[in-house]
C-alpha cells in the first residue's frame, strides 16, 4: 500500500462525494443509511451519480426508486418443457441494465481502499467480450476513475454507443465473441506502451468478480428460494454459461447449503472448449471462450453443456417478435410471463437452455428447483433483431411454431458430459496453456487450485474483510457523515 496513493484516493472521493457501499449493504439494501435511500429516490437508475453505487443490488425497485424484493422470473412448463421449477435472477434492473456492475465492483474497489490504484493518474482497463467493460466503465466514472474499455469489434452496436456516454476510452479488437486472446494481447500492448499508467482488471482472473456473486448473487437466490419453495422442494441445480466464470461462483456458496446440488457450466456448441477441448466462433454475446478462466473452480462443476447458438438466436425472435408472442399465448403462456421475456438477452436464453438441459439430464421433477441468471435484457440486442429481420425476412407464425418446438420443447441431453474426477482435472489442466504459458501465472498456484482444500474458500470468502476496509476508508473520506 502507498500512503500517497491512498491520500490521493481519499481526496478524490471527497471531491466527487463518493461513498463506497459494503457487500452487506448490497445483499441487504435495507441496511443502507435512510438518508441515502431517500436521496436515491430522486436519482435515475442509470444516472452518473456516485450514490448509484448503492444500486449494485438485485433488489432495485424501479417503480419507487427504492428497494424491494429480489428481481426474478419463474419460467412455466409451457416455456421450459420440464416439471422442475426454473428460476432466474433478473439483471436488467441494475445500472447499465446488466449485473456486471457487481462483477466490476470488487476488482477496482479492493485496490482503491488499499491505496493500490491512484485515480488521479491511473486508468482502469476493462477487457471484455460484452457487459463487463460497460460495468467497469460505469463503476469507474462513479468512483472518480478513468476507464479504458476493450471489446471485440463485432459486438452489438448498442455496447459501443453506450460506452461513449460515460467518457470511456474504447478500443475495439479483431473478431467477435470468442476472440478472447486478441483482448489479452491488447492488454499486454497497453502495459508495454503506457506502463503503470494503466491497471488491467481482467474479469477472467480477478477474484473480485466471483466474490461478488459468491456473496451477493447466492444470497439473492437463497432469498427467492425461501420465499417461493413449498415444503418438500429443494434447490437441485444451477445452470450457467461460464463466460468469465464469475457468476458461476455463486454455486460455491450455494453448495454449502445444498451439498447434492448439480452445477452445469455451458458454452456455445460452436466453441466447445470445456466439452470437447474445441474452438470456434459463435453468436452468443456475453460469454467468452477458447480458454478456461483462472477464477473458475472446476472442481465445483458437475456437468458441461453445449448450447447451439442458432437456438438462442431463434428464441430471442420468438420471445420478442409479435408473431412469436402470439404463438406463445396460443401455447398457454400467460401475458404476464410473455411481457417478462424481454428481460432476457442472448446469453440469458443460453442460460435458460442450460437449466432446461440440466433438468432433463437428471430427470428432475416438481420438487426440484433450478436457478439461472438473466444477465441483461433484449435492450442490448435490438439491432440484432433488426439485422435478423433483414437477413431472414419478417418473423411469422410459421417461424414461431417451428422455433417453439425445435428450440424449446426439443431441447435434449445431447452435447452434455457429466464430469468424473479426471474429467474435471482435464478441464482444469487447460488453464495451464493460457495462464501459465501466456499470462504469467505459476504452475504452483495452478496446482494449489486443485490440491489445496482451502484455496477456493480463502479466495472467495473475502467479503467481510473487504467490508471492514471499505468502512475504514469511508471514515477517512468523511463523505458518509453528510447522510447520518
Amino acid at each position: 500500500m502507498s500512503k500517497k496513493v491512498l491520500a490521493n484516493t481519499i481526496q478524490r472521493c471527497r471531491d466527487k462525494n463518493v461513498i463506497i457501499p459494503t457487500y452487506e449493504e448490497m445483499k441487504h439494501p435495507e441496511k443502507i443509511p435512510p438518508r441515502i435511500r431517500k436521496a436515491l429516490k430522486g436519482i435515475g437508475l442509470w444516472d452518473l451519480n456516485p450514490l448509484n453505487l448503492f444500486r449494485i443490488t438485485w433488489k432495485n425497485d424501479v417503480e419507487t426508486g427504492g428497494f424491494g424484493r429480489v428481481n426474478f422470473i419463474e419460467f412455466p412448463p409451457e416455456i421450459t418443457g420440464v416439471k422442475a421449477r426454473i428460476f432466474a435472477l433478473v439483471g436488467k434492473f441494475f445500472p447499465t441494465g446488466a449485473h456486471k456492475v457487481g462483477a466490476t465492483f470488487g476488482p477496482l474497489v479492493s485496490r482503491l481502499v488499499k491505496g493500490e490504484f491512484d485515480p488521479t493518474r491511473q486508468k482502469a482497463v476493462w477487457p471484455s467480450t460484452g457487459n463487463y467493460c460497460r460495468g467497469g466503465a460505469y463503476d469507474s466514472y462513479l468512483l472518480g476513475c478513468h476507464a479504458i474499455a476493450i471489446l471485440p469489434q463485432g459486438m452489438s452496436r448498442e455496447r459501443f454507443e453506450w460506452l461513449k456516454t460515460v467518457g470511456a476510452e474504447v478500443i475495439a479488437t479483431p473478431g467477435t465473441e470468442s476472440n478472447v486472446k486478441e483482448i489479452y494481447d491488447k492488454c499486454w500492448e497497453l502495459k508495454k506502451t503506457r506502463g503503470d499508467e494503466v491497471v488491467v482488471l481482467n474479469q477472467f482472473e480477478e477474484f473480485g468478480n466471483p466474490i461478488w456473486h459468491y456473496e451477493v448473487t447466492s444470497a439473492a437466490m437463497l432469498e427467492v428460494l425461501e420465499q417461493e419453495l413449498k415444503p418438500g422442494q429443494r434447490l437441485a441445480g444451477v445452470g450457467l454459461s461460464t463466460g468469465s466464470a464469475g457468476t458461476i461462483g455463486c454455486a460455491d456458496a450455494l453448495r454449502k447449503k445444498f451439498p447434492t446440488l448439480k452445477v452445469a457450466a455451458s458454452e456455445a456448441l460452436e466453441c466447445p472448449t470445456l466439452l470437447y477441448n474445441g474452438y470456434g466462433a459463435h453468436r452468443i454475446e456475453g460469454i467468452g471462450d477458447k480458454h478456461i478462466p483462472w477464477i473458475h473452480n472446476v472442481k465445483n462443476t458437475d456437468v458441461t453443456v453445449g448450447i447451439k447458438d442458432e437456438d438462442t438466436i431463434r428464441i430471442i425472435r420468438l420471445f420478442n417478435e409479435p408473431a412469436g408472442k402470439a404463438w406463445l399465448a396460443r401455447k398457454g403462456v400467460s401475458p404476464k410471463i410473455i411481457e417478462k421475456l424481454a428481460l432476457m438477452g442472448i446469453s440469458s436464453v443460453c442460460n435458460l437452455l442450460t437449466a432446461v438441459k440440466l433438468a432433463k439430464y437428471y430427470e428432475m421433477n416438481g420438487n426440484d428447483a433450478v436457478f439461472t441468471i438473466c444477465t441483461d435484457s433484449i435492450e442490448m440486442y435490438r439491432s440484432r433483431l433488426k439485422e435478423l429481420n433483414e437477413e431472414r425476412g419478417k418473423y411469422t407464425e410459421h417461424h414461431a411454431a417451428g422455433d417453439y418446438e425445435a428450440c424449446l420443447m426439443a431441447q435434449h441431453i445431447d452435447h452434455m458430459q457429466e464430469l468424473s474426477y479426471w474429467d474435471r482435472r482435464r478441464v482444469h489442466n487447460l488453464k495451464y496453456f493460457t495462464w501459465v504459458e501466456q499470462q504469467g501465472k505459476t504452475a504452483e498456484e495452478l496446482d494449489a487450485q486443485w490440491f489445496d482444500e482451502k484455496y477456493w474458500d480463502n479466495a472467495l470468502g473475502q467479503a467481510r474483510k473487504w467490508d471492514r476496509a471499505i468502512g475504514e476508508f469511508n471514515d477517512k473520506t468523511g463523505v458518509a457523515k453528510k447522510y447520518k
